[in-house]
């Protein structure tokens, strides 16, 4: 996978964003750069939520804090939230991700079905069904079953009310994301566009809420579905762990800022978060029980070599080799049984031993993102790092952009940085920015 252009019209700080991140460059490593408050974050966030939550209604609600206050001009049918432009190996695909009103998602979805086919079947049908479908819809026991008949329904009718009528009683019953989800695979025809409803989310107004809708769409000659489901498992984002804290909605944040039990409950729905956001990788530590995983996964693919060649292979070898490379003046020390790690270093000619927290935070950091890498079996990736030089010397700044070269070649990485000695690791052309929008804060009184 590989992004080759971002668009976002207007969304928070980002306005006017068109950047296009060549897929013929090489390495495929692009920095990206801003003033602070220029919208580096924000356009990661913004990639990483959209691409990875779209498929699983469990992530959702990542979506809908995202979408906070994202609203739609009066008198305007859509707004974009952002444009990609993908290549999959194969073929570039162009998803663009929209906002719109009920009933503009009414519009959509009744376009699915010609001028040719309203005068077909008597829309009485539905009648006698929607009440045992509304009996179904409380009744948590019988998923499957109410889905198999309301499509049945939709199939046996062609007549633009009943249709309607459908619409309006999953509407009553905030059944629309269980119908565009299940009826033809969630794709929905209009002219030249393939659409996908995502999700609805709600803006506050002063007096009450007001329901929009999220939208996707591609080209007609592309399957939507398989491919987000696809993209979503291929879109990584490495960051500081506080980076969470952006994707709780609005209550929850503030959570952080209340005395007493305030502090318990944010850090409860941090830590929800991240086991949520899978493909969401905080590297401020190393995790010892990845590492120590690693390690096993190494010595059972060295027995798996040895049982059908009769020889141990060298991927743990190869992975403990390269850990005390990286780590320079020390030594990785594995104990017996693979229970537990640490470092050795020689001190005044003396052999010392240190564990994970005696190592420096750069050094940590480094380790951390080789064996994330490599734990994961991230390749063919689109990977998102922000702020990637936190706690790096300038020399290794300037290195790690060999290392991810390295370490996975196949993947293509964008990093928001603020780091000179990453970017001239690099050619110009691979530099992206965010125009900065200055205020002018002359006191003119």
């Amino acid at each position: 996978m590989h992004l080759q252009r971002v668009q976002v019209p207007d969304f928070r700080v980002l306005k006017d964003i068109d950047i296009s991140f060549e897929k013929e460059f090489s390495p495929r490593i692009f920095p990206l750069g801003s003033l602070n408050g220029g919208g580096k974050s924000t356009l990661l966030q913004l990639i990483f939520i959209l691409l990875h939550c779209s498929t699983d209604p469990e992530k959702h609600e990542f979506i809908r804090n995202l979408l906070e206050g994202f609203a739609i001009p009066e008198g305007v049918d859509e707004r974009r939230v952002a444009k990609f432009q993908i290549w999959d190996g194969e073929k570039i695909v162009n998803l663009e991700f929209f906002a719109c009103q009920d009933a503009y998602v009414k519009q959509l979805g009744n376009s699915t079905f010609g001028e040719e086919d309203k005068d077909v079947v008597d829309s009485s049908i539905i009648k006698i069904e929607l009440p045992k479908i509304e009996s179904w819809l409380h009744n948590k026991k019988s998923i499957e079953l109410r889905k198999e008949h309301y499509l049945k329904v939709l199939e046996d009718t062609k007549d633009s009310k009943t249709i309607d009528q459908i619409y309006r009683f999953l509407d009553d019953c905030d059944k629309k994301e269980l119908f565009f989800n299940n009826f033809s695979g969630g794709k929905l025809k209009n002219n030249d566009r393939n659409l996908k409803y995502i999700c609805d989310y709600f803006l506050n107004l002063s007096d009450s809420k007001l329901k929009l809708n999220l939208i996707c769409s591609v080209e007609s000659n592309h399957e939507i579905n398989s491919f987000l489901k696809d993209i979503s498992g291929k879109i990584f984002l490495a960051a500081p762990s506080t980076q969470v804290f952006l994707f709780l909605n609005p209550e929850y944040r503030k959570l952080l800022f209340q005395q007493n039990q305030g502090y318990e409950n944010y850090f409860f729905r941090t830590q929800e978060a991240k086991s949520k956001l899978i493909n969401f990788y905080p590297y401020d530590a190393l995790s010892v029980d990845i590492l120590i995983d690693t390690f096993k996964r190494r010595r059972d693919q060295d027995f798996e070599v040895a049982v059908e060649t009769g020889r141990y292979g060298k991927n743990y070898e190869s992975f403990l080799n390269d850990i005390n490379t990286l780590l320079i003046d020390k030594k990785i020390n594995i104990a017996k049984g693979l229970s537990s790690v640490n470092f050795k270093a020689e001190r005044n000619g003396e052999i010392i031993e240190l564990y994970p927290e005696d190592l420096s935070h750069g050094e940590l950091k480094r380790l951390s993102l080789y064996v994330w890498l490599k734990y994961s079996n991230v390749e063919n990736a689109i990977i998102l790092f922000d702020e990637i030089e936190i706690a790096l010397h300038p020399d290794w700044q300037y290195q790690i952009v060999r290392d991810l070269e390295e370490w996975g070649p196949t993947n293509q990485y964008i990093l928001a940085t603020h780091s000179y000695e990453l970017c001239q690791a690099l050619t110009p052309a691979h530099v992206k920015e965010i125009e900065p929008k200055l205020l002018n804060n002359v006191n003119h009184s």
